[in-house]
């Protein structure tokens, strides 16, 4: 069955607001199942987990579950599953949690193309003992990371490897695999930031041969909590403990405070409501997930390139970079006029979208002297329509 983006669009109450939100960088959308699951969870997940009686046991398998929803995501073992609030405060906890050996005469090879969540906690850990740090560039013609730079990035002495999976502004999807091959003779720790490609691509973190993947349950509809795998039981017992509880066993190790149950029912109804997105997948949740996200993948490729194309063919628009593999958003520069003032045009057409986003490629890419970028994206609701009144807006300007 073709993906059904009518039946979609009904999940999500917020689309009723009149407005074209091109911004899922910045948050998809809330689909009313996730809406109701938090609403739900305020009323009855007070407690933390713990206690004996039914409150605190309730918190107590919301975390579980929270945890089987994102190894069904990333298919990998939930006890390998670390939550979190934010994707830079589980960097940070997985940087003190490296051995202080580890840095010594080491270095870290970071990349431009990666959001700062992924980049400033290694920034800080690395100077805080004294390692290098080494940098990945973005081509400037096409966007792409090109991995063969890795081949003289990483070297014996390199103790974490960081990189995105897909860029959230331009949206070149990395091939982590050939870095990981790289890592791995190394003995580095493969670090991958999956939460722009989650919404759009099935994962798997084996194939990815990732030693830790990242995501961000708002980059998918989910409420404002993040979390990170490894990929192996092994591999994250080896690391210390940077919690504050001493008798944390586990994943909890990696986790300084205790979890607000409310949010963690909206990430485990997120990840149910991707696998819900057609109809026709059947069977537990990780085959039902590969199926929907498989039909939005396909469906959205469609779209970016009807998308890409019609943007191409205004005259004052310049869009960054050329790559085609790529998720679902892209970023571009208006002859003559700032993205703060073509994003505030857009706005009065009913648009949202992002002025000069935060990303080192962007600037590595000159955005900055054409005035910045206009970064869009797109989301399991958006439609054909969306893009035509789109390009009508920005063809008014010129």
């Amino acid at each position: 069955m073709a993906f059904d983006v009518a039946h979609v669009r009904g999940l999500f109450p917020s689309l009723g607001d009149g407005w074209i939100h091109l911004d899922p960088q910045v948050g998809m959308q809330i689909p009313d199942s996730v809406a109701s699951a938090v609403s739900t969870g305020f009323r009855q997940l007070a407690a933390t987990p713990g206690g004996v009686y039914p409150a605190a046991r309730a918190a107590a398998d919301t975390v579980d579950r929270a945890r089987r929803a994102v190894a069904d995501l990333l298919a990998t073992d939930p006890s390998t599953v670390v939550l979190g609030p934010s994707r830079s405060a589980l960097v940070t906890g997985l940087a003190e949690s490296l051995p202080v050996t580890t840095w010594l005469g080491g270095n870290v090879v970071l990349s431009r193309q990666d959001d700062e969540p992924n980049i400033v906690p290694w920034l800080r850990a690395a100077e805080n003992h004294g390692a290098t740090t080494r940098w990945a560039e973005v081509d400037v013609e096409t966007g792409a990371l090109p991995t063969w730079q890795y081949r003289d990035l990483i070297d014996e002495r390199t103790a974490v490897v960081a990189v995105t999976l897909a860029s959230s502004t331009i949206g070149a999807i990395t091939d982590v695999s050939a870095i990981a091959a790289l890592a791995k003779e190394a003995g580095a720790l493969l670090v991958v930031d999956a939460s722009s490609a989650a919404p759009y691509l099935s994962l798997d973190i084996g194939r990815l041969g990732a030693d830790v993947v990242l995501v961000s349950a708002e980059r998918w509809g989910g409420p404002r909590v993040s979390a990170m795998a490894f990929r192996s039981v092994t591999a994250m017992d080896r690391l210390r403990s940077v919690s504050m509880d001493p008798r944390a066993q586990g994943p909890a190790r990696f986790e300084p405070e205790p979890h607000q149950g409310a949010l963690l029912a909206g990430l485990v109804a997120s990840v149910e409501h991707l696998a819900s997105l057609d109809d026709d997948a059947i069977g537990k949740r990780r085959p039902r997930l590969v199926t929907a996200l498989d039909g939005v993948y396909e469906y959205l490729q469609r779209l970016t390139f009807y998308l890409t194309t019609t943007l191409q063919h205004l005259n004052q628009v310049n869009l960054v970079g050329t790559v085609e593999d790529r998720v679902p958003a892209v970023s571009f520069t208006f002859d003559g006029i700032s993205a703060d003032k073509v994003v505030r045009r857009l706005a009065d057409n009913g648009i949202c979208a992002i002025a000069d986003a935060p990303s080192r490629a962007l600037s590595r890419m000159g955005a900055g002297d054409f005035g910045g970028a206009v970064t869009l994206g797109l989301g399991p609701y958006s439609t054909p329509y969306e893009v035509d009144h789109l390009v009508r807006a920005l063809g008014s300007l010129g």
